[in-house]
């Protein structure tokens, strides 16, 4: 009896979570030519000033940091033939406690 009551418990807690998301603005993972840097992003502002002189050609650099909102980001970056870097994908991680460090 007592594992059915601890059963039905958990039932109704779960019952009332919710995965969905109604802000489509913050999506977990976003890719695409349309993704434009955040602050934070390495291209917040326009390309660095320094290049990548050493790194071949579309070598993949990663960026972790926290958003405005304080959630973990964590961007891919792809060397372009100008030296340029190019932000090709952003993915946010939202932590429940908040304190996950980059």
């Amino acid at each position: 009896m007592k594992t059915f009551t601890a059963i039905a418990l958990a039932s109704l807690l779960l019952a009332g979570c919710s995965t969905v998301e109604s802000d489509t603005s913050r999506a977990p993972i976003q890719m695409g030519e349309s993704l434009r840097p955040i602050p934070g992003s390495i291209t917040y502002g326009g390309q660095p000033r320094t290049r990548l002189t050493k790194a071949p050609i579309g070598s993949i650099v990663p960026h972790r940091f926290r958003n405005e909102f304080g959630e973990l980001t964590l961007e891919t970056y792809v060397i372009q033939p100008d030296r340029s870097l190019k932000l090709v994908s952003r993915r946010v991680i939202r932590s429940p406690f908040g304190n996950d460090d980059p």
